[in-house]
């Protein structure tokens, strides 16, 4: 099987939050759909490792927001490769509340949505959420930041708990590989200094394709 053809299945890329006990917490998704109209709903796919699936378990609500093609790599960086359990994701940043007291990034968005949850099916590694809808609001008409723009033209990896993650296929080109996150540089030398450009760590977490 090919699995390459997955990638042929249009995303776009979101960061989900939510907040239980004052413990908020997000992360970027690429599955967040509308499956209804009347009412509104809409489903999204979270890792059962993520803290966002556990506190979003506990709240039974969620918050939404569609990114725009300049989304700062800072903001993807932070949502899509560090903890919530390990920082505050929402610190430095502007932020806005929603009617369920969730905190969302309020730059470089689209658009917002707010949705209490009405369903769950386990999917074994991760939890769907379907929500219905509750607000939902246009910020901008800025193109939207898609799956295929992030991997192709910003050469972005993909986190090991998102369902599209793929293992990297045997190594043929010469270059290094992020081992955190699966970017690729192709360069003969590695400088000791050098810093992944999307998820931060520095050159001792590259290895060398061969």
């Amino acid at each position: 099987m090919d699995l390459s053809a997955f990638y042929k299945v249009t995303y776009g890329l979101y960061i989900v939050s939510s907040i239980h006990q004052e413990k908020a917490a997000g992360c970027v998704v690429n599955t967040l759909v509308q499956v209804t109209a009347e009412p509104a709903k809409m489903a999204v796919a979270i890792s059962k490792k993520n803290t966002t699936c556990a506190v979003l378990e506990q709240s039974g609500v969620f918050a939404a927001v569609a990114l725009t093609q300049d989304t700062k790599q800072e903001l993807l960086k932070v949502f899509g490769f560090q903890s919530s359990a390990k920082i505050d994701k929402f610190s430095g940043i502007s932020v806005g509340i929603d009617k369920n007291g969730i905190p969302y990034p309020m730059e470089n968005i689209a658009a917002r949505f707010s949705c209490r949850v009405v369903d769950r099916l386990d999917l074994g590694t991760h939890f769907l959420f379907v929500g219905e809808a509750e607000e939902a609001e246009i910020i901008c008409e800025d193109p939207l930041l898609t799956y295929e723009h992030y991997r192709l033209i910003r050469k972005g990896g993909t986190p090991k708990n998102a369902p599209s993650y793929q293992k990297p296929l045997p190594k043929r080109k010469m270059g290094y590989r992020c081992t955190a996150c699966g970017y690729l540089l192709e360069t003969d030398t590695l400088p000791s200094d050098f810093v992944c450009p999307v998820c931060g760590v520095g050159a001792d977490k590259f290895e060398q394709l061969k």
